[in-house]
């Protein structure tokens, strides 16, 4: 990132997913490792045998799955989903169930086209078996929804999570588990389009929900904590997010003990908020707990712990250690590139970041060609209107600006812009970001008509989106006040900058002294 410009998040999960879809994580496992009803129940016969060993193949990809052996688990479920076909017919809902698990494979490395078609498949047959309001459709459509959500797909992947949620209202009841799994999906949608007041109530309900119907220190209670943690996170609400985490933290450590990967989530999103604050000092072992805890139970090479490489590295980075990030983004590029192959997105999220690294030590010459092959891998993978295609096309227009490159810079800027603002949005925090980043291109070249419009609009976006106090609001003041100074407009630049003063100071207030 250029100095002073906003911040831009790299983001790092479970291979291909993200924190929303979680529940369609765990419960691909729990379809792999748990044989369908007819298998459990078959009399004794030759087609019994062979879906006696459908289970066991299954049970084998479950457990390769679990190592992250996602390439080796995949023909054993094809094997398995064969076998089904031709027992039970292809239109049998346990033959879904396969499908849905072959599917999520898929997707965890990457092959979305071939995912949708398995999921689009799956949820016909059980459409067709068992009706369209019957609850066992409601992974078809979480799966298939979280699937277009990972790609950009948002009008697409709403009404599907809406009538999962209707589904589940209808046949549970309105303040069942299940519909808390489905609002919290819903939810997870609206923060991703920058929709906070849409999200908010949608992950208050799903609280509600599980302290009652669990009690205030269950599980699935500190899912819905850092759900609802994570949204004031991304809103600039530290001083209500930090006691969420915390509680989920202490949630997972009771219930699970101190080394179990739940726990390590809950240490990385507290971590991750520490980072944001600039409170690298607490952030840095939470982060190393997090990684050690991971490395134990899941061992080095395992493609969940390149995310928790990558945090702990960006943490070095934000402080200027490039020393200490960079063997960490090399280690999680070489961990991902073996585990889920040189053209899986999540590479493509490495390479970015250490392209941006490089960059930032003015190494400009390993950094393009990184950028670039990020940039042809989200473009494959994910489609070229989708928002990670706008992150490493403004990571190239930066790294050209550096170079005084500006018309290279600014078609790339242009490009991203329009991208997500037809993918989130005219007024999504992210357009805001490249906005102010166009403004300072424009502003570099002394085209000031172009650049003051652009940090106006920013300048609007994010006190609506985010409220007048986040610290991206005092980012855009800071270099909109920079650029009124070189206009001759001091008595201006003079109110933003101390208006900006007065948002870092509150900030500073809210975290504890170092």
């Amino acid at each position: 990132m250029m100095g002073c410009r906003c911040t831009r998040t790299n983001r790092s999960g479970p291979p291909g997913l993200g924190p929303a879809v979680y529940l369609t994580w765990v419960l691909l496992l729990a379809g792999l490792a748990l044989a369908p009803p007819s298998i459990v129940l078959a009399q004794a016969s030759r087609a019994d045998d062979e879906l006696a060993e459908a289970r066991r193949l299954n049970q084998e990809a479950a457990t390769l799955y679990s190592s992250g052996k996602l390439a080796a688990a995949i023909p054993l479920v094809q094997r398995a989903l064969a076998i089904q076909e031709k027992a039970l017919g292809p239109e049998h809902p346990d033959v879904a169930a396969s499908l849905d698990a072959l599917a999520g494979l898929d997707r965890a490395q990457g092959n979305y086209r071939e995912a949708e078609r398995l999921y689009r498949r799956a949820l016909a047959i059980r459409e067709k078996a068992l009706g369209r309001g019957n609850p066992a459709l409601v992974l078809s459509l979480n799966n298939l929804a979280g699937l277009y959500r990972a790609q950009g797909k948002y009008a697409e992947a709403e009404p599907l999570y809406r009538r999962a949620l209707a589904i589940e209202e209808e046949s549970r009841g309105p303040e069942n588990l299940s519909v808390a799994a489905s609002l919290d999906n819903l939810a997870g949608l609206y923060r991703a389009q920058g929709k906070y007041a849409q999200a908010e109530p949608l992950y208050r309900r799903a609280l509600a929900i599980g302290e009652k119907s669990r009690g205030p220190e269950d599980l699935d209670v500190a899912a819905s904590l850092n759900n609802l943690a994570g949204l004031y996170h991304a809103q600039g609400r530290y001083a209500e997010a930090e006691p969420l985490y915390r509680r989920a933290l202490a949630i997972g450590e009771k219930s699970r003990g101190p080394e179990d990967l739940d726990v390590a989530a809950s240490l990385n999103n507290l971590a991750g908020l520490y980072h944001a604050q600039g409170r690298y000092a607490e952030a840095e072992p939470l982060y190393r707990r997090a990684l050690a805890i991971g490395e134990k139970t899941l061992g080095p090479e395992h493609p969940n712990i390149a995310a928790n490489l990558n945090n702990l590295a960006l943490l070095y980075a934000a402080q200027g250690k490039s020393a200490e990030s960079e063997p960490l983004q090399r280690r999680a590029l070489a961990i991902q590139e073996k585990a889920l192959g040189l053209e899986h997105p999540d590479v493509a999220t490495s390479l970015n970041n250490l392209a941006e690294l490089e960059r930032a030590q003015g190494k400009y010459a390993p950094a393009e060609p990184r950028y670039q092959r990020a940039l042809a891998i989200r473009e494959k993978a994910l489609g070229p209107e989708h928002p990670a295609v706008a992150g490493s096309l403004s990571g190239l227009a930066e790294l050209y600006q550096a170079q005084g490159a500006y018309a290279q810079a600014e078609s790339r800027y242009r490009r991203a812009l329009a991208i997500l603002e037809k993918a989130l949005g005219p007024e999504h925090p992210d357009v805001a970001t490249v906005l102010d980043s166009l403004a300072g291109l424009y502003e570099a070249q002394g085209k000031y008509l172009q650049a003051e419009p652009r940090y106006r609009r920013a300048l609007v976006i994010l006190e609506k989106a985010l409220g007048p106090e986040h610290p991206d609001v005092a980012t855009v003041l800071e270099n909109f006040a920079a650029f009124l100074r070189k206009t001759n407009r001091a008595a201006v630049a003079q109110d933003m900058e101390a208006r900006a003063r007065i948002i870092r100071a509150k900030r500073a207030e809210i975290a504890p002294a170092k």
